[in-house]
Parts: C-alpha cells; sequence; structure tokens
C-alpha cells in the first residue's frame, strides 16, 4: 500500500535544517560584542536576521502555514539546547581541564532565568510576527518586490524581537534606553543591506533544489 503522506521537499528539507542550526548558534554568538561604525551590537543579530530570512523564504516557497511551522518546532533545538547547557555547567568540569578555559566557558555559557525566558519569548513572538506580515504584503494573488516583502517584515519583527528581549532580560537590572535605541538602530540598517539579497538567494536555492 502507497504512503498517502505527501513527501518532504527538498527546498523545505534544506532550509529546516538551516533554520535549526540558527537558532541554536544564535545565543552563542550573542555572548560576543561586534563593532558597527558607532555602534556596538551583540553578534547574534547576525544568525536572527538569517532566522528571519529563512522563515519568510520558506513562506514564500511553501505557504505561511508551514513557515508558522517551522517557526514552532525552531523552539525544540531551542530549549533543548539551553536545557543541555545547563546540563553541562551542572557537571564538574575535568581537573585536567585549563582552569582559563574552564572559567571562559562558565561564563560564556552561563545565563540568567531571565535572559533565558526573553530569548524564548522574543523569538517566538518576533519570528511569528515576520511570516505574520511577509504573508500578509504578500496576498492573496502573490506579490512582487520580494525583497520589500522580506525589508519590512524584518524590520518590524526585529524591533519587536528587541523590545521583548531586552525588557524581560534587564529592565531593572540597569538602564536600558542606549542598548535598545542601538539594537533596533543595527537591526534596521542590517535590515535594510542583507535582507533582499538573502531572500533572494535562498528562495533561488530552494527553487533549484525543487526543481532537481
Amino acid at each position: 500500500m502507497n504512503d498517502p503522506r505527501p513527501a518532504l521537499s527538498p527546498s523545505l528539507f534544506a532550509l529546516s535544517i538551516f533554520y535549526g542550526g540558527m537558532v541554536c548558534i544564535a545565543g552563542v554568538l550573542g555572548n560576543k560584542q561586534v563593532a558597527l561604525g558607532p555602534l556596538a551590537v551583540e553578534a547574534g543579530i547576525f544568525a536572527f536576521l538569517l532566522l528571519v530570512v529563512t522563515s519568510s523564504a520558506v513562506a514564500e516557497l511553501h505557504g505561511r502555514h508551514i513557515a508558522n511551522r517551522l517557526v514552532q518546532i525552531g523552539f525544540v533545538p531551542l530549549i533543548a539546547s539551553l536545557l543541555l547547557s545547563i546540563v553541562v555547567l551542572a557537571i564538574p568540569a575535568s581537573e585536567e581541564m585549563d582552569p582559563a578555559r574552564r572559567d571562559a566557558f562558565q561564563m560564556i555559557m552561563g545565563g540568567t532565568p531571565r535572559i533565558w525566558l526573553g530569548g524564548i519569548i522574543a523569538y517566538g513572538v518576533s519570528q511569528t510576527l515576520n511570516v505574520t506580515i511577509f504573508s500578509a504584503l504578500k496576498g492573496k494573488e502573490g506579490s512582487q518586490l520580494l525583497w520589500l516583502r522580506a525589508g519590512v517584515a524584518s524590520v518590524l519583527s526585529q524591533i519587536v524581537d528587541t523590545l521583548l528581549f531586552v525588557m524581560i532580560a534587564f529592565y531593572g537590572v540597569f538602564p536600558i534606553g542606549q542598548l535598545l535605541l542601538g539594537q533596533m538602530l543595527a537591526k534596521v540598517v542590517l535590515s535594510a543591506l542583507l535582507v533582499p539579497p538573502v531572500i533572494y538567494l535562498l528562495v533561488a536555492i530552494g527553487r533549484r533544489l525543487d526543481r532537481a
């Protein structure tokens, strides 16, 4: 008897794997601040922008419902990586491990419940908002201007991402006004510069995989 379930398309398979990888690495990259002109931003912004572009590419190729499912499934590697980090941090380090490396690992991989909660909430809300805005701009009949739809969705969703994460993780700990302003400005600029070419690249790769 033939299996009635539809086969997973090559493009969705590839983009899903890439998406899961970006979910896991974003938090690790966020431990480094990089200088972008006058702005100092956490390097995780690059992985988050790739998450945004990937979910938009899936929405373009496979529709809003599939893109939202991708975002929902993304909670699995996100939460699993957080739990695994907690377990590894709780296990005593080997006495043979270099103390400098041990302390650096503890500092980089450690976090507070507020930071972890902020990351989970900001991820879910901002990624869902990105897919919603992108799909709404496309409309039922479809639309050209892929770069504009992806750029607008990225800018708005990343502003919300910054507001949620910074407010949940750091409100009351230290003044957050400059941090919010710097992160939002950086995400708006990077969305305008990076999202248009990358969305065309991912959609083109996806269509090529499906044709092959």
